[in-house]
């Protein structure tokens, strides 16, 4: 006999809110909270609230970073093919991984300087993207949200 699927995180059901709180750290300690006090936390969600995209600039990007990138991210390419080709080498084991390593470099080299002349100048710069909210539910299905709050407010917060 197979166990029932979970909610999936889109699926609309009976949820109520057990707390607000501003930040996800907060929500996260308050779930934490409940799994230590021995709440099926399976019947718990966490929704943000007024999400925005944020983008934190990391620094510009030249012609010359755009290469050191590519050859970082090549030579570690080229060193993990040259690793796993080395494993069925006959002979010479080094030599297949330095060939990978040197091989990745130069299609990294090539590929970050085409990657960044293909912007056209548009975007010379290097960022990180995510996701923040201005508030976080913690949301509880309605049959749980009583035994939930009981162990919420009986629990000792955690560390």
């Amino acid at each position: 006999m197979s166990q029932p699927s979970p909610i999936p995180p889109t699926a609309s059901g009976n949820y109520r809110v057990l707390r607000t709180v501003t930040t996800y750290d907060e929500a996260q300690r308050i779930v934490d909270t409940l799994s230590d006090a021995g709440f099926p936390v399976e019947h718990v969600r966490v929704v943000g609230t007024g999400l925005r995209s944020v983008e934190q600039v990391t620094g510009r990007l030249t012609n010359g970073r755009a290469a050191l990138y590519g050859v970082a991210s090549g030579a570690w390419l080229g060193l993990f093919v040259g690793l796993l080709l080395g494993l069925f080498a006959v002979s010479n084991w080094l030599t297949v991984v330095m060939w990978g390593l040197v091989l990745g470099s130069v299609w990294g080299l090539v590929f970050g300087l085409i990657g960044h002349a293909a912007t056209g100048g548009r975007r010379d710069f290097r960022s990180i993207q995510g996701f923040e909210a201005d508030a976080y539910d913690v949301l509880v299905e309605a049959e749980y949200v009583d035994e939930a709050a009981a162990k919420l407010s009986g629990a000792r917060p955690t560390a």
